[in-house]
């Protein structure tokens, strides 16, 4: 009896505060009928927004899945000096608030800023640019991979890598044919949780992209633009890509778990 009451407990929240939140994106973004949906996700600044963040994310996930496996390598292999306060800056990212983190960079970039001044006389742009963007995204998606690749690689210990090296195999070799095969569903996984991020961020790229219509808005900030503008059908109808995206993020992740499992 108890364990029905469990269960039918759970489900009964799911469906509340997940499944009903999803199909009521979909039904209001769908109210004004299917012409309307299109012609709103056709709009300049919607299609704008989904280029602009997927531009972020092709540029972000590679960047911090090659910083995650780099670092990742060196907290498992080698011992030194510095190594757990190495380990506590790379973990900042998941106590700070994104926003926190988008003044920050405000403070030390903004035409006020510490460095301000030099940037403005040499001609370089990095708030309400791409770059203050991408930096900021970086910035809050830093620990993914590591999070996944760290253990597994610590875990695995180097006995494998060292006996490659023992047979004559490169760093090259032994990278690609024997540890990135032992780490690829943990790479993975680290990998979609990164794009999740990065594609959901808000807080931080709010304050560094100063929301600019049609230029510095991603698809989270046009979502709040378009509601501001009280144009509610336009605004669910941008929040069905992410919440696409969300679900393909979802049922990717589902996929490596089994995988990992199975290995």
């Amino acid at each position: 009896m108890t364990r029905v009451l469990l269960i039918g407990a759970a489900v009964v929240l799911t469906a509340i505060m997940v499944v009903v939140p999803l199909v009521y994106i979909f039904v209001q973004a769908l109210s004004a009928g299917w012409g309307a949906y299109v012609s709103n996700i056709l709009d300049p600044g919607t299609l704008h927004a989904i280029w602009l963040t997927t531009l972020v994310a092709v540029i972000v996930v590679p960047v911090t899945v090659a910083f995650g496996i780099a670092a990742s390598w060196l907290l498992s292999k080698f011992t030194f000096r510095g190594r757990g306060l190495l380990i506590t800056m790379i973990e900042l990212p998941f106590s700070i608030s994104p926003i926190i983190a988008g003044i920050c960079y405000l403070l030390l970039y903004g035409r006020q800023g510490y460095l301000g001044g030099w940037l403005a006389q040499n001609d370089i742009t990095i708030l309400f640019a791409l770059p203050g963007i991408l930096m900021v995204t970086m910035f809050v998606t830093t620990p993914f991979v590591v999070r996944e690749v760290l253990p597994l690689m610590q875990a695995q210990g180097s006995d494998q890598e060292q006996a490659a090296v023992t047979l004559g195999a490169g760093g090259w070799q032994v990278f690609r044919r024997v540890t990135l095969p032992n780490i690829r569903w943990a790479l993975l996984y680290g990998a979609v949780l990164t794009t999740a991020r990065a594609v959901g961020e808000f807080g931080g790229v709010a304050v560094v992209s100063g929301s600019i219509r049609g230029k510095t808005n991603t698809l989270p900030l046009q979502v709040e633009l378009l509601f501001n503008d009280l144009n509610v059908v336009g605004a669910f109808a941008a929040a069905t890509v992410l919440t696409l995206i969300a679900l393909v993020v979802l049922v990717a992740k589902t996929v490596l778990e089994r995988r990992a499992g199975r290995h």
